[in-house]
């Protein structure tokens, strides 16, 4: 297989779906990225780990709703038929 366009957007689209359902209860806290951790003072740079968890906040916050997510799945499978009119076997 080789590496795509095509290839390298189902993979964002799939990653953004995976980050999109973490709960925070369940697997972040379990993994020691819970909510609780300290941000860090006034200019200082924050943690690699910092960085993470606040992009996994945002990206959750943002397809927070289910019609969201869904609505941006049709939005990006329907442009990848058509751009590259394939058969989207891996959605």
């Amino acid at each position: 297989m080789a590496f795509t366009l095509y290839s390298l957007l189902q993979a964002v689209l799939l990653i953004i779906n995976a980050v999109a359902v973490l709960h925070e209860e369940r697997f972040l806290r379990h993994v020691g990225w819970g909510s609780d951790q300290g941000m860090g003072g006034f200019g200082e740079e924050p943690e690699i780990k910092t960085q993470l968890t606040n992009l996994i906040r945002s990206i959750r916050t943002v397809m927070r709703g289910k019609l969201k997510i869904f609505c941006l799945n049709i939005i990006v499978c329907k442009v990848l038929f058509l751009c590259f009119n394939e058969v989207t076997s891996g959605f």
